[in-house]
């Protein structure tokens, strides 16, 4: 989804949280409003933190056996 659906979630949140005045029966226009800026601000956070996730060194280590079947290791370095 991505930074724009957040951001979009973000900025329709915080008009019906902090500009609409008007009320629906049974529904609350404000607390709709917060949840959704909430939710907004989430989805901003988790997609920083998986882009960011990518761009970390790797390796990948690929060995051949003698049955001609092939394994696969990946190994992602941590900064610290």
């Amino acid at each position: 989804m991505g930074y724009g659906f957040g951001a979009f979630l973000l900025v329709v949140g915080l008009v019906l949280a902090l500009a609409v005045t008007d009320s629906l029966n049974g529904v609350d226009l404000t607390m709709v409003g917060w949840i959704m800026a909430a939710v907004g601000l989430v989805l901003i956070a988790i997609t920083a933190m998986s882009w960011n996730s990518g761009r970390r060194a790797r390796s990948v280590q690929t060995v051949t056996h003698p049955d001609g079947s092939q394994t696969v290791r990946e190994h992602r370095a941590t900064e610290i």
